[in-house]
């Protein structure tokens, strides 16, 4: 594998008005001359500036012109990794925000790198150790608390401090060791996606691999698309765009989703070609998908409401259950943002006196996030110490597992039934108590009595291994029905 350097691809996030497209367009406008900049005509969603500053493996930064904590976690939940570092925007006059508690719980659940640019340090009222302090409550250190999040004073409006900020996004990508192999297969997240007089536009990032006009590329969705063109973040043409490069690219007949991948193989099993999976269409159940798998350990969640008065009940309640990990508490009804980050976090939505619109009702139906929201407190905590002791139960279980095997077909031989299994965890033995179950639920217990291998009396029966099973008392099995024997 050849291995070379990148650029580092960034994402600013903070609350509305605290100048996070200030601090964008003063840096894509210092990349341009007066001349380029009255050219420019079109909207790429990213864009690649050259810092020139020496010292590092590379000079370049690329950034994610979709600015907002919902963009960002919109590409995350679809599952595409689409920025190495965050900038958090906080204004150093009014310090912590809504919106900025909430981009401070998309960084973390994102478990990416991030800086504090403290904007407005320009103004008398400026008072960013305040801000610093104030970010302690969210598990924030900065360089200046003790902690290892840079925090850059700047002013988006004069550009103070931007050069410091630049040179400690090339520091923290430098230690990143961020590369790429260019002989490997390419694959680009789609970014933003348009129609036009050219038909549709799709701005893409390249990952990995070297994408070259005239390649063949494929979406999630299987549909392939024959590169046409390549264009720049400044519109002009070019043959071929490497990781970290965004581009336009022209040739797609219909436009793929925001936030997905597109790659040089197809990314369709043959079964899924054949035919769509039916359970995208299946009606959510609350308490299923509360049911947290075995291999979890806690039940992540997001608590949305009425007022701060609550969240503090809420969360001093919580506070003392190890099953729940609260991901974000703010205040304020549930919104998009929400649901994104619920699916980028595997959490559950927990609404208290709150509402939540039709279009966010649609997409948490469309991204299989849940939402439950309730009206007295003592029957949403009670419901969510039920789920957490499930945890506890399926954990236990889980270490006390000695075996489990599947129900593979069932044949009557002598008057009795015995049922093929394959082994899928652990080992059997002759006479062991074992519990049936069907769809989560234990129906029976028993006692196996007779275990064969290929017609042969075996003591036990392993991992990875067909067997018959003849079980006593004799139960009203199925197949797919889950054996286990419980230590």
């Amino acid at each position: 594998m050849t291995s070379t350097p990148r650029s580092p691809i960034v994402t600013i996030l903070g609350h509305v008005d605290h100048g996070k497209t200030s601090l964008l367009d003063f840096i894509r406008k210092s990349k341009l001359t007066a001349k380029e900049h009255g050219g420019i005509t079109q909207r790429i969603g990213a864009y690649e500036i050259d810092t020139k500053i020496e010292g590092y493996d590379i000079s370049t930064i690329t950034f994610i012109d979709t600015p907002g904590h919902e963009a960002f976690t919109k590409l995350r939940s679809r599952g595409a990794a689409c920025a190495d570092i965050a900038i958090l925007v906080v204004d150093a006059k009014d310090s912590l925000m809504p919106q900025t508690i909430e981009s401070i719980a998309h960084i973390q659940a994102a478990k990416i790198p991030f800086i504090v640019a403290l904007n407005k340090c320009d103004l008398p009222d400026a008072n960013p150790v305040k801000v610093e302090r104030d970010l302690l409550k969210y598990n924030v250190q900065t360089e200046g608390q003790g902690g290892r999040v840079p925090a850059v004073k700047i002013s988006a409006k004069t550009g103070k401090g931007i050069a410091d900020l630049l040179e400690t996004i090339l520091f923290i990508a430098h230690e990143k060791k961020l590369s790429y192999d260019p002989s490997a297969p390419s694959s680009a997240i789609v970014v933003e996606t348009q129609k036009d007089k050219r038909g549709p536009v799709v701005s893409i990032i390249v990952q990995q691999g070297t994408l070259r006009v005239a390649d063949k590329i494929y979406t999630q969705k299987g549909d392939v698309v024959k590169i046409r063109s390549l264009l720049d973040d400044m519109g002009k043409p070019v043959k071929e765009v490497h990781p970290s490069t965004p581009a336009l690219v022209l040739g797609f007949v219909e436009l793929p989703e925001v936030g997905s991948v597109i790659t040089a193989a197809t990314q369709l099993a043959p079964a899924e070609k054949e035919a769509p999976k039916k359970a995208q269409d299946k009606v959510l159940n609350i308490m299923d998908m509360m049911k947290p798998k075995v291999e979890e350990k806690k039940l992540s969640v997001i608590i949305k409401a009425n007022a701060q008065g609550s969240i503090e009940a809420i969360t001093q309640s919580l506070a003392t259950n190890r099953k729940i990990e609260v991901v974000l508490a703010t205040v304020g009804d549930i919104h998009r943002s929400d649901v994104f980050l619920a699916k980028a976090t595997g959490s559950i939505i927990i609404g208290f006196g709150v509402t939540v619109d039709h279009e966010t009702q649609k997409l948490a139906h469309q991204e299989k996030a849940v939402i439950k929201t309730y009206d007295i407190i003592y029957e949403m905590l009670d419901e969510l110490e039920e789920v957490s002791s499930l945890i506890e139960e399926k954990e236990a279980a889980a270490k006390n597992l000695k075996a489990e095997a599947k129900v593979l077909a069932s044949f009557v031989i002598e008057g009795e039934t015995v049922y093929g299994m394959t082994v899928t965890k652990g080992k059997f033995v002759l006479g062991d108590e074992v519990q049936l179950s069907r769809a989560d639920n234990v129906f029976g217990k028993a006692k196996i009595v007779s275990l064969k291998y290929r017609a042969k009396t075996v003591r036990e029966a392993k991992k990875g291994e067909e067997c018959g099973m003849l079980f006593s008392p004799s139960l009203d099995i199925r197949i797919g029905d889950i054996v286990q024997c419980i230590l």
